[in-house]
């Protein structure tokens, strides 16, 4: 709920925006939730994974790049900001970019204008950053892995993403959520989680957070059996995470429960259900 509310206070902003949380908590959800609250919702959204690229790849995906700017360099390409004008940027795990890129972005943030790739020509843009990041920025700004001026200019609109384990009132509904959009396209019928099952799948800890959540949720609709997800089919999947994880295993459930979709096609699906 607090997270609902800090999406709609900074919607109504143009300012750039900073998701932090734990890996699978659903970050892209809540940033592609702000672009379409927000006054931008009509301009394109689009995301870049800063983790997935080298810094070179990821300058000309930025930036883009003019022909002959390197080899191979056949044509003029225009980067993300420029395709995002008018719409909203996310840049993914911002905390992976390198120093001279991190330099390029400071410059977009502060003077709204960039140069493609071994261009000479400033291109004015039109573009709200949202940013994400999974580590403690602060704490890579003191080892010198961030510019702390870049971190202030993209720390304007702060949102954090607490851990599913922080918010356990949000697992049986998320559940019931991912169950129930999974069958619907598997064409399965009604899936149904027995509240035992519940039981179980609220008390873990889900050290993967919600994107964990919904492959359990996914394997229970794929092998229920009469369309119900029994306690028996799902507690040997958490125990095995757990013991995956270096848990350790029953210990992990309190007194009381005894033991017996790429990232962000995944994500964008369960935005409704994370959403409302």
């Amino acid at each position: 709920r607090r997270v609902k509310e800090q999406i709609l206070a900074v919607a109504e902003s143009h300012g750039t925006v900073l998701i932090i949380g734990e890996s699978g908590t659903g970050k892209e959800v809540v940033a592609r939730a702000v672009h379409e609250t927000s006054q931008r919702r009509n301009g394109p959204f689009l995301g870049v994974n800063c983790a997935a690229l080298s810094e070179s790849l990821l300058e000309s995906e930025l930036f883009g790049h003019e022909r002959g700017a390197f080899t191979g360099a056949d044509k003029v390409r225009k980067g993300r900001f420029e395709l995002s004008d008018h719409g909203t940027l996310l840049l993914d795990e911002i905390s992976e970019v390198g120093v001279r890129v991190q330099a390029k972005l400071l410059r977009v943030l502060q003077e709204r204008v960039l140069e493609r790739v071994g261009a000479s020509l400033s291109i004015g843009v039109d573009v709200r950053v949202v940013a994400t990041s999974n580590r403690d920025l602060p704490r890579a700004i003191a080892k010198g892995e961030f510019r702390q001026d870049l971190f202030f200019r993209l720390n304007v609109l702060p949102i954090h993403v607490p851990p599913l384990r922080d918010r356990q009132e949000d697992i049986g509904p998320l559940a019931e959520y991912f169950v129930r959009s999974i069958a619907r396209r598997d064409g399965r019928g009604d899936v149904t989680i027995a509240p035992d099952a519940l039981a179980v799948m609220t008390a873990y800890q889900w050290p993967g957070n919600v994107r964990e959540l919904q492959n359990i949720c996914e394997r229970g609709v794929v092998l229920a059996r009469q369309s119900v997800i029994t306690r028996e089919l799902v507690e040997p999947w958490l125990l095995a995470d757990l013991n995956g994880m270096g848990g350790s295993g029953p210990s992990s459930f309190p007194i009381g429960v005894s033991n017996g979709y790429s990232n962000a096609d995944v994500l964008t699906e369960t935005k409704p259900g994370v959403i409302q």
